[in-house]
């Protein structure tokens, strides 16, 4: 539903226990926060609304998906007020969650490393809604790198098909959001496609294997299944998993679920890589 041109979300639905035992330690390193709106207010500029997603309803999920520990990534409809993230941070624990932040070129070193002992490891750029513009990436990244951040790139396959180089050359490292946005339709030799598995050649690039977004076709989303063992073939130390709870916008597709979300990563690799994805990877990537 759309109201004044924003779309409505809907809730999250029912959540299935995984038919494949989540080791300790699992790490969703993908969702969003969304708290009530008289304490966190909504950026003007969103194209959304969201549900109430506050931690005791993703602690309910995550419980019976097995997950342990959490990554939250700021969400569009905050723009550069990190209030909910950082609260949500503290609410959870920094024994088992990470954060994402979003921030504009006024950012200080001093503000960035308030934001480093309070939980947050990275900064997530917006190239779809154009939080962030991408013109701000080189002097963020060069800000971040001696706190040890990394850059995560939201951003669709064809923009980042021309920005690949610049990619490369960033001083930190990158996570591609949902799986880089690729027009997966198209198959693996697509240019936008095989840019994506280029870049993950690259000792700086990280992919999030959130795999739903770019699928056309239904669960189990079959059509992702190439692409996504194509990563960890190329990658496996530089692949992470995520369930993008509550899973807002999205654009008519049905609504997941997080315990088929983690039985899709079983599928694209033995219970060996898939371990070392759930939990050694994000250990590193984000200091657990």
């Amino acid at each position: 539903m759309q109201t004044h041109g924003i779309v409505e979300s809907e809730a999250p639905g029912p959540i299935s226990k995984p038919a494949n035992l989540a080791p300790a330690g699992t790490t969703d390193t993908h969702f969003h926060i969304f708290g009530p709106t008289d304490r966190y207010p909504l950026s003007p500029k969103r194209l959304y609304n969201p549900c109430l997603s506050d931690v005791p309803a993703y602690l309910k999920m995550a419980s019976t998906v097995g997950i342990e520990r959490m990554v939250i990534v700021q969400a569009s409809i905050y723009g550069t007020d990190n209030s909910c993230l950082l609260d949500s941070i503290a609410e959870f624990g920094q024994h088992r969650a990470r954060g994402i932040a979003v921030v504009d070129a006024s950012i200080t070193p001093e503000q960035l490393a308030d934001m480093h002992t309070r939980g947050v490891r990275g900064i997530r750029f917006n190239a779809i809604t154009g939080v962030t513009p991408l013109e701000w990436l080189p002097n963020i990244a060069e800000m971040i790198a001696p706190l040890g951040w990394h850059i995560q790139l939201w951003i669709k396959a064809d923009r980042l098909l021309q920005i690949a180089d610049m990619v490369r050359a960033l001083p930190v490292d990158v996570v591609l959001d949902h799986m880089a946005q690729v027009p997966i339709e198209r198959g693996l030799n697509d240019p936008q496609v095989a840019c994506a598995l280029k870049l993950m050649e690259s000792e700086n690039c990280w992919m999030k294997l959130v795999g739903y977004r770019i699928s056309k076709v239904p669960y189990p989303h079959g059509d992702v299944d190439a692409f996504a063992q194509k990563i960890i073939n190329v990658a496996p130390d530089r692949c992470l998993w995520g369930t993008d709870w509550p899973h807002i916008y999205l654009e008519g597709k049905p609504m997941p679920d997080a315990g088929q979300l983690l039985d899709s990563l079983y599928r694209w690799c033995p219970p060996d890589a898939a371990k070392k994805i759930l939990v050694d990877n994000a250990t590193k990537r984000y200091g657990f």
